[in-house]
């Protein structure tokens, strides 16, 4: 009985003596997670390619003096099965972070961005311009894939490019991101822009949504004035369905290439395919990227007869229904310019 006694109180001290000795363990272990690394003496850039091992990263993080114990990381990792959860990116750091919180940036993926703003009326050589002043990829690296078939079916974009369809708006961009991610998200954001209402109302004017984009594009280049848009697309549907060329200078100036700035008489009787003094109808596709003012603009025009406008210097435009009317107009507001 004595001897069975000494056995349970012997018993009982080892596992206390275990559970003690585990909860000293678990008590430094949680320590170490919280506790924020080295200082660091300058901030820090690093780049997680996709499809990298977290040991990897986790020694990269220790060579770049953001860690102490890459071991631990990747154990705690390992244990909770966030290291099948890293998010690839270019992730900046400017204080010290402990381990959990490292391991929860990468998991997030709130890794640095480059903010990128494409304006309205931007075209796409002159955003692929832009992404690549920002260091996102060389400009040849996205204009290719204007010609891609893979890239274009694969986003549901026609033929002739993504001209019109990069959606003007404030992105922000990874260092990493390869460019057809880029172009896509920028494509994405226009789907995301339509409703259901939208294809009805194209559907209504007999017009395909590639044909909406194309008109819009042409309203962005024509007026930065708000109210103006309706009036504007006005004028082209009047104008198409008399038969009338467009006659808009921005189609023109998109069909040439190298344009210095200066729109000659020469250059409206060149023939291009987007030359609507030539031909009638709309042009091939968009000629920029508008934005979403235009692209209703382009779905609701104004219940107006005008088949003219012509500029005021201002930014705003004069509209005329009758030839001798417009004339007018562009011997008051036009007298001195070519």
């Amino acid at each position: 009985m004595l001897l069975f006694s000494l056995m349970k109180r012997g018993l009982i001290a080892s596992v206390l003596l275990l559970v003690g000795v585990c909860g000293v363990a678990g008590f430094f272990l949680y320590r170490s997670l919280i506790t924020p690394g080295p200082p660091l003496k300058h901030p820090v850039i690093v780049f997680v390619p996709k499809g990298r091992m977290l040991r990897t990263i986790a020694q990269q993080f220790v060579s770049e003096g953001l860690l102490s114990n890459a071991r631990l990381l990747t154990w705690w990792a390992q244990f909770t099965g966030e290291d099948r959860q890293i998010k690839s990116g270019e992730y900046l750091f400017t204080t010290p972070l402990s381990p959990l919180t490292l391991l929860h940036l990468l998991t997030s993926g709130e890794g640095l961005r480059h903010v990128v703003t494409a304006t309205e009326g931007m075209t796409f050589r002159q955003i692929s311009a832009l992404l690549a002043a920002q260091g996102l990829g060389a400009e040849e690296s996205f204009l290719c894939l204007n010609a891609d078939p893979t890239f274009l079916a694969a986003w549901g974009l026609p033929p002739q490019g993504v001209e019109g369809y990069l959606y003007p708006d404030t992105y922000r961009f990874s260092w990493l991101t390869p460019p057809e991610e880029i172009l896509g998200r920028m494509v994405e954001r226009f789907y995301a822009t339509l409703n259901s209402a939208m294809y009805r109302q194209a559907v209504a004017l007999d017009l395909s949504m590639h044909q909406v984009m194309t008109l819009a594009s042409i309203i962005e280049k024509e007026t930065g004035a708000p109210t103006e848009r309706p009036l504007v697309a006005a004028v082209f549907y009047n104008r198409l369905r008399k038969g009338m060329p467009l006659q808009s200078d921005p189609t023109v100036i998109y069909g040439i290439e190298q344009f210095d700035g200066n729109l000659t008489r020469q250059h409206l009787v060149t023939p291009t395919p987007y030359n609507t003094y030539l031909f009638r109808g709309l042009p091939p596709g968009p000629i920029a990227s508008p934005g979403l003012e235009s692209i209703l603009a382009a779905l609701h025009p104004a219940e107006r007869d005008y088949l003219y406008f012509v500029a005021k210097g201002d930014g705003t435009h004069v509209f005329s229904s009758d030839l001798n009317t417009h004339n007018r107009a562009v011997q008051r507001f036009q007298r001195g310019h070519s």
